[in-house]
């Protein structure tokens, strides 16, 4: 029976839903070996370093990357950066095919002036801060202020806002990063003001998260309900069904608002940022409304505005994607993901996604190569394999347990190598 070598480089959902994908497509005319590369200490991408500390049941399709990982011919290959460590080009020589699944990473810019002063930030950074990213530990996060402005109207930009508004304390029992818990515990921001330039009927939040925010122990949320209003007219009588739980989901929160906390979340709608104001820091923020120019005094403005790919050699990319044709680059060389599609849907989409790739790389496949593989080109830097990362995986959720945390998150990498007895 031919085994085909398939190499995915990239250890978050859309990868491990690809090696899914593959062994569902195993018959016995063919069986598929796959090597997962990935450049973190960790595996699990998004799943943790993105998703939100105060979102555990999200986190949990991690048990499915696990039992994908317990194939016997799957193997990972962490702590391996492609470009300097191994190549493109020697993958796609060594494997059948070779799959990019690295997502997106950097946030996409406003382009308006003041966007580079001290204090105004990307989400890109800010999220995989508060996550323990080994990248991200260092990052400086302006709290001393007691306002913030979150500029976007996704689930990021609420993520961002919530973690901001909420009171830091709630955050001991997750596995937010120990550096952004005491970071936060400092901060003396009590207004948080999430922006979006359209009306809420044009918002990509999803209606689960909006229905969370009423639950938030120590923060009013404010929404202006003349704007909700305003915008269900705008939707018509037959909006769809996503719009409809959106809008019925922020007039919940519109009709009955808090007012006796000292944190505050406050929702506001066309408002297109203009300027961000400061001499040698953010001192505030111009928005353009339909009823003119609006200044927010704030310190702190992080933007969510979308993702794009970071460029890998060997790989051609435009508007922030790998350049394809359904999910095909050249050759034998594929994309899964948003490093595919762009930043869109939740961490589930990314498995019909992948699903549809594989069948068509098995379409493509002919007589398999046999020409060796990635372990024959990685003699210098220390891999972290399975067993590595079950020992790093099992010693962080052992740490946690007496804090009453899921897990204790490892941030250096030489933290890492030392919990996988390297």
């Amino acid at each position: 029976m031919p085994l085909f070598k398939v190499a995915i480089v990239g250890a978050g959902p859309a990868g491990y839903f690809a090696a899914q994908a593959l062994h569902n497509l195993q018959n016995e005319e063919r069986t598929f070996a796959i090597d997962m590369i990935e450049r973190l200490p960790t595996p699990w991408g998004l799943v943790r370093s993105g998703v939100a500390p105060d979102h555990p049941k999200i986190k949990t399709v991690s048990k499915v990357f696990e039992k994908i990982a317990a194939d016997p011919n799957f193997r990972l290959f962490a702590n391996v950066e492609i470009g300097s460590d191994i190549t493109v080009a020697q993958l796609q020589e060594k494997y059948d095919a070779v799959i990019i699944a690295t997502g997106s990473s950097l946030g996409k810019t406003l382009g308006i002036p003041g966007e580079d002063l001290p204090g105004s930030m990307s989400a890109a950074d800010f999220v995989p801060w508060y996550n323990a990213h080994p990248d991200f530990a260092d990052v400086q996060v302006p709290l001393a202020c007691d306002t913030a402005v979150v500029i976007g109207a996704g689930n990021v930009a609420m993520d961002v806002a919530r973690m901001l508004a909420l009171e830091p304390s709630e955050l001991d029992t997750t596995d937010t990063a120990e550096h952004a818990i005491d970071a936060l515990k400092t901060s003396v921001i009590r207004d948080v003001y999430i922006s979006a330039r359209r009306g809420p009927e044009h918002a990509a939040f999803t209606s689960p998260e909006l229905r969370e925010l009423p639950k938030l122990e120590h923060t009013n949320v404010i929404i202006n309900k003349a704007d909700i209003d305003t915008a269900i007219v705008r939707a018509g009588d037959a909006p769809e069904k996503d719009v409809k739980s959106n809008l019925d989901a922020m007039l919940l929160i519109a009709d009955s608002q808090k007012s006796e906390h000292e944190r505050t979340m406050h929702f506001l709608f066309q408002h297109t940022p203009k300027e961000i104001l400061g001499t040698d820091h953010v001192e505030g923020i111009v928005y353009s409304t339909p009823n003119g120019d609006v200044t927010i005094k704030c310190g702190l403005v992080v933007t969510a505005i979308g993702y794009q790919a970071a460029g890998i050699n060997g790989v051609p990319y435009e508007n922030g994607k790998v350049v394809n044709i359904d999910g095909r680059v050249k050759e034998n060389l594929y994309v899964v993901g948003w490093a595919k599609r762009g930043p869109s849907g939740v961490i589930g989409t990314n498995k019909s996604d992948a699903a549809a790739v594989m069948e068509l790389l098995v379409s493509d496949l002919k007589a398999t190569k046999g020409a060796g593989d990635i372990s024959e080109l990685l003699t210098s830097q220390p891999v972290i394999d399975q067993i590595a990362w079950q020992k790093i995986n099992e010693a962080e959720v052992a740490a946690g347990e007496p804090l009453g945390k899921p897990r204790l998150k490892s941030v250096k990498r030489e933290e890492f190598l030392k919990l996988a007895g390297m």
